[in-house]
């Protein structure tokens, strides 16, 4: 088993008592901060070791005269340093990238064909290319955490910021278009809620917050962000949401009798219509957190009866999870019928419930020994085959499932088919995996084959189109740094790198020794050569031929 490190903490996060005061984090013990420098300073330290070393061995192996007489072997062995390091950085060779995109063309190649307008070719790769940009679109995490009552909890335990600010920024584009719109001039207090959704620090958010219900005491905006950041316990955020649905609910039923006024109404009532949506869906999460299950489902249920346009914000998957934890399988099959449909976008928490449904029917007398004497039954392949679709749909998942990688909290918003997604399904759905006998087994047994069926996902996918490769670039973004980002599929170094790296350091080992050696280094060169490159006047005969010629030839001069 994988460490559970950082899944421990998370747990001891959210189990850890109330905190008395909504103020600013706890500094970090020295222990903390110099773990924390350590993990920054890191390539730094590596490279002034390795120039202290060079200068404390700088005498006994005379690198002063070495670097003289070796100089092509020096830059050689810089530029390989600086190919292997961009590799790591970007995924991708700098001298294979400079030739394809400008050494190429002058050369009278053409990374594009011209083709005719209505080409198959052109408007294939078009759609490939609309196909990766939308695959590679961030979505909003449906089961994001609570900021306050959760990701703070968890500074406060470990000392690490669990969300990024490419993930933060992201979050507050989304506050702005869901809870603000043309109109908000005419009220003052959300005029302030247009400035607090805009503000980067915290405290600034909540101070405006406080400034807004001061003007309004039924502003619903400004206690959901008190909900969101400074309430720290789920109960406290409870509280807060459900003052904001009685203010909501007064809002937008006065938004529906002037919504055809003018087409400004008609925008503050979609507005208010996403913060009472909002609202109650985190009310639901609430109840889902604080153990009252059905009365989060019923909440779910009635939101997607009362605002069915707003599949968008895939409240589905919040109902998936909580039918799941109360083992309501049936109505779990019902949700994923109208859901696991071709026409509409998929993700890992439909494709791996999906794939645990059907494992459920079999894996409890599964075995790997049993099933390879006498075959797979036909609900055993069903069962496969759907965990061999949700691999491939997102390779990353079965990683964390079977805990061969550590978990961190999920990030606000994730990739789909990236890691990031599979670290936010894998947060919420391992303990129902576990909860079914032999599930975890037969997936460990059948989730590698998948990767036979397709030997280049890049280029080519099974059930799905190619995996995209802006995953990684991506998810990189969205996790933290102290995260190990599960990259797929496997990038092996170029030949051009191996083979930089072998020539590089042969040429450099050559030229040290030769300088430190000349006379032995000279013999052994002479004796390849001649193993190598054998001479006809190098044999015996010809040596006494040219000593009586020589002897001749004295006579003569003599006489």
């Amino acid at each position: 088993m994988a460490d559970r490190g950082c899944l421990s903490e998370a747990v001891a996060a959210a189990a850890s008592p109330p905190v008395p005061a909504p103020g600013p984090s706890p500094p970090p013990d020295w222990r903390g901060r110099l773990r924390a420098g350590l993990a920054e300073a890191g390539p730094s330290l590596w490279l002034v070791a390795g120039l202290g070393l060079l200068y404390a061995l700088r005498v006994p192996l005379r690198l002063c005269e070495n670097l003289a007489a070796g100089t092509s072997s020096l830059i050689s062995g810089l530029i390989f340093i600086f190919e292997w390091w961009y590799f790591h950085k970007h995924g991708t060779s700098f001298i294979e990238q400079v030739s394809i995109s400008h050494l190429r063309p002058l050369m009278g190649g053409t990374e594009n064909s011209i083709s005719e307008p209505g080409s198959t070719s052109s408007n294939r790769e078009s759609e490939t290319n609309r196909q990766n940009l939308s695959e590679c679109k961030v979505w909003r995490n449906p089961l994001n955490l609570f900021r306050g009552a959760e990701y703070r909890r968890y500074t406060w335990v470990t000392g690490k910021e669990p969300l990024t600010y490419y993930d933060m920024n992201l979050s507050a584009q989304d506050h702005q278009t869901f809870f603000t719109c043309d109109t908000d001039f005419l009220r003052p207090s959300d005029t302030v809620m247009q400035k607090a959704w805009r503000e980067r620090n915290p405290p600034a958010r909540i101070k405006a917050a406080y400034q807004a219900l001061e003007l309004n005491n039924d502003c619903a905006t400004a206690y959901v962000l008190l909900a969101e950041e400074e309430a720290t316990t789920i109960v406290d955020a409870e509280r807060l949401f459900k003052q904001a649905l009685k203010a909501g609910e007064t809002i937008y039923r006065r938004s529906q009798q002037c919504q055809h006024q003018s087409p400004q109404h008609e925008a503050q009532l979609r507005r208010d219509t996403n913060v009472l949506v909002y609202i109650k869906r985190r009310l639901a999460m609430c109840a889902r957190k604080l153990g009252r299950i059905r009365e989060a489902v019923k909440i779910m249920r009635d939101l997607m009866k009362e605002f069915p346009p707003l599949t968008m914000l895939s409240i589905h998957e919040n109902l998936l999870e909580s039918l799941l934890e109360l083992q309501a399988y049936a109505d779990v099959q019902a949700v994923l019928a109208k859901y696991d449909d071709i026409s509409l976008p998929k993700s890992a928490a439909i494709c791996y419930t999906a794939a645990l449904l059907k494992t459920r029917t079999v894996s409890d007398k599964f075995s790997p020994e049993t099933a390879s004497r006498r075959g797979l039954s036909t609900a055993e392949i069903n069962a496969v085959e759907a965990i061999h679709r949700a691999v491939e749909f997102n390779p990353h998942v079965p990683k964390y499932l079977l805990e061969m990688k550590s978990l961190i909290l999920p990030p606000e918003h994730i990739l789909k088919r990236g890691d990031s997604e599979a670290i936010a399904y894998a947060f919420f759905h391992l303990q129902h995996w576990k909860r079914i006998e032999g599930a975890l087994n037969l997936l460990q047994c059948t989730w590698e084959g998948t990767f036979r069926m397709i030997p280049y996902p890049l280029e080519k996918g099974h059930l799905f189109y190619p995996y995209p490769s802006c995953t990684e670039t991506a998810d990189r973004e969205l996790l933290p740094t102290f995260h190990h980002v599960s990259v797929y599929p496997k990038k092996e170094l170029p030949f051009f790198i191996h083979f930089t790296a072998g020539l590089c350091s042969s040429t450099a080992m050559i030229a040290l020794v030769t300088h430190q050696f000349p006379e032995i280094m000279g013999i052994l060169a002479k004796a390849v050569l001649g193993l190598w490159c054998p001479q006809p006047w190098a044999s015996s005969g010809f040596e006494e031929n040219t000593q009586d010629l020589k002897s001749e030839d004295l006579g003569l001069r003599s006489g």
